[in-house]
């Protein structure tokens, strides 16, 4: 093989290897289970469905804000990648959801309105990993502090902590 020719296989690799981390995303999960998203998806790596660790959320870049909440003391520190990151993984049709908790508490909502650059799925409280007690291992929590938008009794119910799956609706 000449080395252009061996030089083209190696860019060729190179430019596979800087495909979206969304691609990658979807592997099967080599952790435990955490969130499981199901609907109208185009994404699936169980079936059907999507399942994700947390490793695998966080691999689709992290967001950091901090703010107070109605459920915390303080202004703590919320991380975790965007709701809208997820969906762009999982090739969402739409932006209509079900969201449901480990209790079973569920909302429904549209992503696609509630603005910068929507809510995260807090995957860590002040850096920290959070337990089922500390309201984890997932919580969708907006930046309330940073527009009156996000002081909503409705944004308020849509904040919900011990997320354990998302069905993208019709």
């Amino acid at each position: 093989m000449s080395a252009i020719g061996f030089l083209g296989k190696v860019v060729t690799l190179a430019t596979f290897a800087l495909t979206p981390i969304a691609a990658a995303a979807l592997d099967a999960p080599s952790g435990e289970v955490v969130l499981t998203v199901t609907g109208q998806i185009t994404e699936t790596n169980n079936g059907d469905q999507a399942d994700f660790d947390i490793e695998m959320l966080e691999a689709l870049g992290v967001e950091t804000f901090a703010t107070t909440t109605q459920w915390t003391e303080g202004e703590p520190e919320f991380s975790g990648p965007t709701l809208q990151s997820i969906l762009e993984a999982v090739g969402a049709g739409t932006t209509q959801l079900r969201a449901t908790a480990l209790n079973d508490y569920a909302i429904e909502m549209d992503a696609g309105t509630d603005g910068f650059p929507g809510p995260v799925i807090a995957t860590k409280l002040d850096g920290a990993p959070m337990s089922v007690r500390t309201k984890g291992p997932l919580w969708l929590v907006y930046p309330y502090d940073m527009d009156i938008k996000f002081q909503s009794e409705v944004i308020y119910s849509n904040s919900i902590w011990q997320l354990r799956s998302i069905e993208v609706l019709d």
